[in-house]
């Protein structure tokens, strides 16, 4: 029998509610092939702050820190929008990615052909991209504040990538590449942007160690244009971390909902975060509306990529097709003559298809 030890972080919203949606589903999982999956809370987020005064508290750090891999709700709500920059609940999980290393954020965005109906394009052809977003450098760690400028007051926030963090995400997005169609588009706003100057030469120069994938380079708005246009001829995307964050919301919608969309946080080693991309959703919290999908597939993720669970992962992704052919939908995903379920119903649908 394997044993991994799994840090939880359910969070804020409707957090708990997909995360023990999640756990419920690796739970079947391992009595089905024999493993046991040991769940330890992380008290991280908004909840952390109301609790402890701090998003963060370093307790929560170190179970991540010691865990074989995270599990992540959500974090966050407009209760905590005016709390001061370093205590906003979202500074947690850049606390924990940057202290885990996790600088590769997987995003794929694939349509599942029992959703193409909710899909808002009129042609969604086969889309399957993956985004890998570079996640703990750039404008978002880069020096930011207020300052007195020529005009008053004014905000700034740096954006840069030294060479190290560019070779390293663009070497992960050429191997997954090589597994997948054999095609990278990097993004970029070359034309603009020094930051970008660099991150294009850095990019082709390692394109020479991969001369079995194909390249090409997209500036950061012709690429918005071209998702909505065709995102069928995308296989890997790679990007900064700002750009990264805006186009793979803006993928989840080629696919029908953000709600089915899970992410991978990946670093040197095994462990890793994993998590739905939505948000919290306050308004729906507590309600038994949310969709669990996109968190029990970001733990079919976890399965794969720190686990090596390649069998258990697709028993996962397979029981939840299953479910969506079989005309099963949560609220934000509801079409006419289907049956609608609560987040505790469909996970059961899952569970038992399993």
């Amino acid at each position: 029998m394997s044993k991994y030890n799994i840090a939880v972080i359910k969070g804020d919203g409707i957090g708990p509610e997909i995360v023990n949606a999640a756990m419920d589903v690796l739970t079947k999982i391992g009595e089905r092939y024999n493993h046991t999956f040991d769940f330890t809370q992380s008290i991280c987020g908004g909840i952390a702050y109301d609790k402890y005064g701090e998003p963060l508290p370093q307790e929560s750090l170190d179970i991540c820190l010691a865990s074989d891999s995270v599990l992540l709700g959500a974090v966050g709500g407009p209760q905590y929008d005016n709390l001061p920059y370093e205590k906003r609940p979202e500074r947690a999980l850049l606390g924990v990615r940057k202290a885990m290393g996790l600088y590769a954020n997987l995003r794929p965005a694939k349509i599942f052909p029992a959703l193409a109906g909710a899909c808002p394009l009129k042609n969604p052809k086969n889309i399957d991209m993956l985004i890998v977003r570079e996640l703990i450098g750039g404008i978002y760690f880069g020096e930011k504040g207020i300052r007195q400028g020529k005009l008053g007051r004014e905000g700034y926030d740096v954006m840069a990538y030294s060479e190290m963090e560019v070779e390293r995400i663009g070497r992960i997005a050429f191997e997954l590449a090589q597994k997948r169609r054999g095609k990278v588009s990097s993004i970029d706003k070359a034309n603009v942007l020094s930051t970008s100057g660099i991150w294009r030469k850095i990019i082709h120069d390692i394109h020479e160690d991969y001369p079995d994938v194909q390249l090409e380079d997209v500036l950061v708005d012709n690429a918005a244009m071209q998702i909505v246009r065709d995102p069928s001829q995308f296989d890997v995307i790679v990007t900064g971390n700002l750009f990264g964050d805006i186009l793979s919301d803006l993928a989840s919608q080629c696919v029908g909902s953000i709600g089915i969309l899970p992410s991978a946080s990946l670093g040197e080693t095994t462990r890793g975060l994993y998590e739905p991309i939505h948000g919290s959703a306050p308004t729906i919290a507590g309600k038994n509306i949310a969709n669990p999908i996109a968190t029990i597939l970001s733990a079919a993720m976890m399965l794969r990529y720190a686990f090596d669970l390649q069998e258990e992962g697709e028993a996962i992704e397979k029981a939840v097709e299953k479910t969506l052919n079989d005309g099963y939908r949560t609220a934000d995903l509801q079409e006419e003559g289907l049956s609608v379920l609560g987040t505790k119903e469909i996970t059961e649908v899952i569970i038992n298809n399993i």
